[in-house]
């Protein structure tokens, strides 16, 4: 398979690679966060991520690979998959509130070595119509959003239709009575 590394203020060298190994760390979790070492030919290896793969628009097969060099003491932008725990321990969604995900993604700064492979997003005492914003998420050190102007959503607890009905219903009755 092609590909190129680029970046840290080095010559952009082409080179060549199994497809196999790709493909395997492709369907693991943190795959456009981690930091790989590649054994350029010659002896020399580079400390690179991936910038982009590009695939076949009939199979989905990776054809061909970017990769960013990159040093412990540069910063690199990002986007990072959130992930959700505690699920059970979120009361809406134990009297059936849906998680509802805005963010599947989190764009953050950070030295590369750094990075999260996941921002984990933790439940535990959302009630419906409750939301997760940014600011309750615990990020690592030395890691921030690159959204810094407002505090933005990342999952709410949306009311199942069933006890939207029942509110609804609770509602038309409470002014029913206020009307006798």
């Amino acid at each position: 398979m092609p590909g190129v590394v680029y970046g840290n203020k080095q010559p952009t060298e082409l080179v060549a690679m199994d497809p196999r190994p790709l493909i395997a760390e492709l369907h693991k979790s943190g795959f456009n966060t981690r930091v790989f070492t590649l054994n350029v030919e010659g002896g020399n290896s580079e400390t690179v991520m991936v910038h982009d793969v590009q695939f076949n628009p009939v199979t989905d097969d990776p054809q061909a690979v970017d990769f960013l060099r990159v040093s412990a003491d540069k910063e690199v932008v990002v986007s990072v998959p959130t992930s959700f725990v505690n699920e059970e321990k979120s009361p809406g969604i134990k009297r059936g509130g849906v998680l509802n995900v805005v963010r599947h993604e989190v764009e953050v700064k950070g030295k590369a070595t750094g990075l999260p492979e996941t921002i984990e997003c933790d439940l535990t005492g959302l009630d419906v119509n409750d939301s997760l914003h940014i600011s309750a998420v615990k990020l690592p050190a030395g890691v921030t959003p690159t959204i810094t102007d407002r505090d933005f959503t990342i999952a709410t607890i949306a009311a199942p239709s069933g006890l939207k009905a029942a509110e609804a219903e609770a509602a038309a009755e409470g002014e029913g009575e206020g009307e006798e």
